[in-house]
C-alpha cells in the first residue's frame, strides 16, 4: 500500500478558469466504487486516457478522479499552446533530430485531431479549442538566427511555414518590438480551462464517473485489484491508469527521475475598446519564443473579455511546492516584460499572476507504460502537456487494452527517464542552467 502524503501545489490562482463562469460541480467521491477502469488525474492525459476507454470499451465502468476542482490544475494553468511541430525545449531552436521529429510530429498530430473530434463531440465552442497557428517570435538578431535554423529544419521536414518581417510582426501584433517572426499553421489554440471544463463534462454525459476535489491518498493491490482510496471514499478496479505528470513520485514511481519546475504567467485585466484601437493588429495572435527561455504571449478574446498574457520565468522545485512569494517577484517581472512590448497600454494592469508545474526528463522522454501489474504511467510530458499529455493518455489505454499501433511501439521502445543526480548537486545545477538561460535569452526575455 503506498500512502501518497504529499499533494502537489501550484502557487496562484487558476486564471484560466477564474476569468469564466462559474462551472458546474463534479461530485467528491464519497462512496465505495467497484470498477472496469481507474483513472487518476483529470488533466490532458488523464481526460484524453478516459476518453479513449471509452471509445474501445463502450460498456465498461470508467471512474475517473481529480484531486481539485476540474481546470484548476497545471491543466487549467497550460498557456494553451497544442503544438504539432517539434518543440524541445532543451535544444536552441526547438529541433532534434531528423527522425525523431518526424514521429513527434505525428503523434502529436493524432493527439490533436483526437481533440479536435472531442471537441466537436462535446460541443465546445471555438474559443476552447481552434487549429489556428502560432508564431515563433524573434525581439534580437539571435532570435533570429534561431528562427531561421529552425525554418532550415522545418524545410527539411518538409513542414508548411513562413518566415515574417518586422513590419509584419507589427502588423499583427501593433508592437514594433519584435524583429520578425516564424508562423506555422497546425498548433490548436485553447481556453485550457474552458477545453478542460468541455471534456469532463463531454465523459460524464457518455457515462465516465468523473469526481473532483477527491485525491489519492493511498494506492494498493491485492488479489489482482487495485485499490485507491481517497478521503472519504474507494474505487477498486483491475487496471489503473496514473495520469498525474510529476505527481507520479507520490505513488512511488520514477523516484529521482523527474524533473519538477514551475513556469509562471500573468493576464491582464479585460482591454478596453480605446485599449484595443490603440493595440491595433490582429483580434488574436499566439506567440512563442525564439528561445525556449524567452517569453510566451497570447492575445484572447473570448468569455473573459480581451486579454495579453506574458508567461516566462522558471523554478526548480523538486517536492512540487511552489513558494507563493515568488509570484510577487515574477509578476513584477511580468509587468516589466509587458510594457517592454506594449508601452501604448501604460495603463492596463496585471489582473492575475500564477504558476503551474512543468515535468521534465533529462533524455526529454516520457515516464511512459506499464509500471506494475495492471498499473500504467502516462506521466512526464516534458512541458507540453496539451498535445503530449493527450497524445500519452491516448496510447496508455490502448497499451492498458492490449492494442498495438506504430506510435505505441516507438512509445514502449524508447529509454524510461534518465536518473538524476543526487541533491543538493541536482538543484545547484538546475538552478545554475535556467539562471544562465534566462541571461543568455536576452531580449527574447
Amino acid at each position: 500500500m503506498i500512502r501518497v502524503s504529499r499533494q502537489a501545489r501550484d502557487p496562484g490562482p487558476p486564471a484560466w478558469d477564474a476569468i469564466l463562469p462559474p462551472a458546474s460541480a463534479h461530485p467528491v467521491l464519497e462512496e465505495d466504487y467497484i470498477a472496469d477502469w481507474l483513472v487518476i488525474g483529470a488533466g490532458f492525459a488523464g481526460l484524453a486516457a478516459a476518453r479513449r476507454l471509452r471509445q474501445l470499451h463502450p460498456k465498461a465502468s470508467i471512474v475517473l478522479l481529480e484531486a481539485r476542482r476540474i481546470a484548476e490544475g497545471p491543466a487549467g494553468r497550460n498557456s494553451g499552446f497544442m503544438i504539432d511541430l517539434p518543440h524541445n525545449l532543451a535544444s536552441s531552436d526547438y529541433a532534434g533530430g531528423l527522425d525523431a521529429d518526424r514521429v513527434q510530429t505525428a503523434m502529436n498530430r493524432s493527439a490533436i485531431s483526437f481533440a479536435g473530434e472531442a471537441a466537436g463531440e462535446y460541443d465546445m465552442c471555438g474559443e476552447a479549442f481552434a487549429v489556428s497557428g502560432k508564431t515563433n517570435v524573434a525581439a534580437s538578431a539571435k532570435g533570429m538566427r534561431h528562427n531561421l535554423a529552425y525554418a532550415r529544419h522545418l524545410a527539411t521536414l518538409g513542414e508548411q511555414h513562413e518566415l515574417l518581417d518586422g513590419r509584419q510582426m507589427f502588423e499583427m501584433c501593433g508592437s514594433h518590438y519584435y524583429h520578425g517572426g516564424l508562423y506555422t499553421p497546425g498548433t490548436a489554440m485553447l481556453q485550457p480551462a474552458l477545453f478542460v471544463r468541455g471534456m469532463a463534462a463531454g465523459l460524464a454525459a457518455q457515462g465516465v464517473k468523473v469526481f473532483e476535489s477527491s485525491p489519492v491518498v493511498e494506492l494498493g493491490r491485492a488479489t489482482g485489484v487495485w485499490n485507491a482510496k481517497t478521503r472519504m471514499g474507494s474505487v477498486q478496479s483491475p487496471k489503473v491508469i496514473l495520469a498525474v505528470n510529476g505527481h507520479a513520485e507520490s505513488f512511488g514511481y520514477f523516484k529521482q527521475q523527474l524533473m519538477h519546475v514551475c513556469l509562471y504567467a500573468s493576464m491582464t485585466r479585460p482591454l478596453s475598446e480605446d485599449e484595443q484601437r490603440a493595440l491595433g493588429g490582429e483580434r488574436m495572435w499566439a506567440f512563442t519564443p525564439a528561445d525556449p527561455m524567452g517569453t510566451t504571449v497570447r492575445k484572447v478574446a473570448g468569455t473573459g473579455g480581451t486579454r495579453i498574457v506574458v508567461r516566462n520565468r522558471f523554478t526548480w522545485n523538486p517536492d512540487r511546492s511552489a513558494d507563493e512569494a515568488r509570484l510577487k517577484t515574477f509578476g513584477k517581472a511580468h509587468e516589466k516584460t509587458f510594457r517592454a512590448r506594449f508601452a501604448m497600454l501604460d495603463g492596463v494592469a496585471m489582473e492575475y499572476c500564477w504558476g503551474g508545474f512543468l515535468c521534465l526528463s533529462r533524455n526529454n522522454v516520457a515516464a511512459f507504460g506499464e509500471v506494475d501489474e495492471g498499473l500504467f504511467s502516462a506521466c512526464c510530458q516534458n512541458g507540453l502537456g496539451a498535445a503530449r499529455g493527450t497524445s500519452s493518455g491516448m496510447l496508455t489505454a490502448e497499451l492498458a487494452s492490449g492494442r498495438e499501433t506504430d506510435h505505441l511501439r516507438y512509445m514502449l521502445a524508447q529509454p524510461g527517464p534518465r536518473r538524476l543526480p543526487p541533491e543538493p548537486i541536482a538543484s545547484i545545477g538546475a538552478n545554475a542552467v535556467m539562471r544562465w538561460g534566462e541571461f543568455r535569452a536576452g531580449a527574447e526575455l
